[in-house]
């Protein structure tokens, strides 16, 4: 196993005494979160040296999350639990969620034929 040179090595994560690692651990654990979004151009994430954290700002007293949702997720429910999950770790700041995206529906069910000699109505007969 190699381990990269100190200057190399990653630092800690704590902006403003918010652990950006912990808050996006947090929200990726989120029932209904599929995945923290960094946006097009990465203009939301924090930039850490040598890494950045997508998803995640922490600035002016606030704490911002950008995630993607699961389809069929309520957006305020999503946006309830996320908050609620940060309460302890962001302190008394202020948590904005944004939902960037949603996964897409899943894929309709294949139809299954009915089966060679079961009851059903003919579809060459006019109904009775």
């Amino acid at each position: 196993m190699t381990v990269p040179p100190p200057e190399r090595a990653p630092g800690p994560a704590v902006i403003d005494g918010v652990d950006v690692d912990v808050v996006a651990a947090a929200v990726r654990g989120c029932a209904g979160v599929s995945g923290l979004d960094g946006g097009w151009f990465g203009e939301a994430a924090t930039y850490l040296p040598g890494r950045t954290v997508a998803g995640v700002l922490v600035d002016d007293g606030r704490v911002a999350v950008q995630v993607r949702s699961r389809w069929g997720v309520p957006a305020p429910d999503l946006a309830a639990r996320i908050t609620a999950v940060l309460a302890p770790l962001t302190g008394p700041r202020r948590v904005d969620v944004v939902i960037a995206d949603i996964d897409d529906p899943p894929a309709p069910r294949p139809r299954v034929p009915a089966r060679a000699g079961s009851p059903g109505p003919d579809p060459g007969l006019p109904p009775v």
